[in-house]
């Protein structure tokens, strides 16, 4: 087995303990009222995306999500949230030093003992979700877990959704398609493009993802048969049949988009193994970006 597909498969537990966990956070996670902006990188941005449309959605106050590279510093801010698995991101660690004395700012870790550290004026470790594989799963969506229940909108279904999202098989054939769209509505739109990206990652497939009501405006073109195009939460009326008329495989599988997103990252690994890839050892990539005048390089 994989480290990837070890991590994977335990994050049900993952998420309990999270969900546990997040009370005793409280005082340094966002108030309701702040104007809040959630930052990270590649899979970290992603669920910053999630968590951000999930807080604003249900009324605690404006909250933006960017890459850590892109943060927009002439725009004010009660508190900034980082999301860094690693704790060593260079994006990540330049920003929070940049916002030191001017903005409050917490980091989501897997590791403490790393330089966000002391680069964050808060901490909340998770490091019983820490990876050693390349691909992130459990350690992003146990953060975006620890984030639902601040809020409140985290219940036990959750993981038992995502039980049944390890034991339940995938559609069959899904694995010998050949391109993979991922679909979302509100704050399932940045658990698409993780699912996408998933499948990038660790299967090398060709992967695309979309907010589900923008996918009728241009992409749907390009669907066709070998293509599966995957909705994460509920679909825009009429969506299903559009797509199945256009040969591709729909995917909806009814349970809590983050469980859903626990299946897309077993079909990347079922890609990867039809394929004759270890996903351990993904093409161009480090468990995390540390940039140097070289370029990046592992940390």
């Amino acid at each position: 087995m994989s480290h990837v597909e070890d991590e994977l498969n335990s994050q049900p537990e993952c998420w309990a303990r999270a969900a546990e966990e997040a009370a005793g956070h409280a005082g340094v996670l966002p108030a309701p009222g702040e104007r809040v902006a959630i930052v990270g990188c590649g899979t970290s941005y992603y669920m910053a995306q999630a968590a951000a449309a999930l807080r604003e959605g249900s009324g605690r106050g404006e909250t933006d999500a960017y890459p850590a590279s892109e943060f927009p510093h002439g725009r004010p801010y009660d508190r900034v949230v980082a999301l860094t698995r690693s704790g060593t991101t260079t994006e990540v660690l330049d920003l929070l030093g940049g916002l030191r004395g001017t903005t409050r700012t917490v980091a989501l870790t897997a590791d403490p003992a790393t330089p966000v550290a002391t680069a964050a004026d808060d901490l909340v470790v998770l490091d019983f979700a820490d990876e050693l594989s390349v691909v992130q799963t459990r350690f992003a969506t146990t953060a975006l877990t620890l984030l639902r229940a601040h809020l409140g909108l985290h219940t036990d279904e959750v993981v038992a959704d995502a039980r049944t999202a390890l034991g339940r098989p995938l559609p069959e054939g899904l694995a010998g398609c050949t391109e993979f769209t991922f679909l979302g509505r509100g704050w399932t739109v940045g658990l698409a493009a993780e699912a996408a990206l998933k499948m990038r990652e660790a299967a090398l497939a060709w992967a695309e993802a979309y907010p589900a009501m923008e996918y009728r405006h241009g992409p749907i073109s390009v669907t066709t048969y070998g293509t599966a195009t995957w909705m994460l939460g509920a679909a825009p009326d009429g969506l299903a049949g559009q797509v199945r008329d256009t040969g591709a495989t729909w995917v909806a599988d009814g349970l809590d988009p983050l469980a859903g997103l626990v299946r897309a990252q077993r079909l990347a690994l079922a890609v990867a193994a039809a394929r004759g890839l270890d996903p351990d050892r993904p093409r161009h990539l480090t468990r995390s970006v540390v940039l140097d005048a070289a370029g990046p390089r592992e940390s």
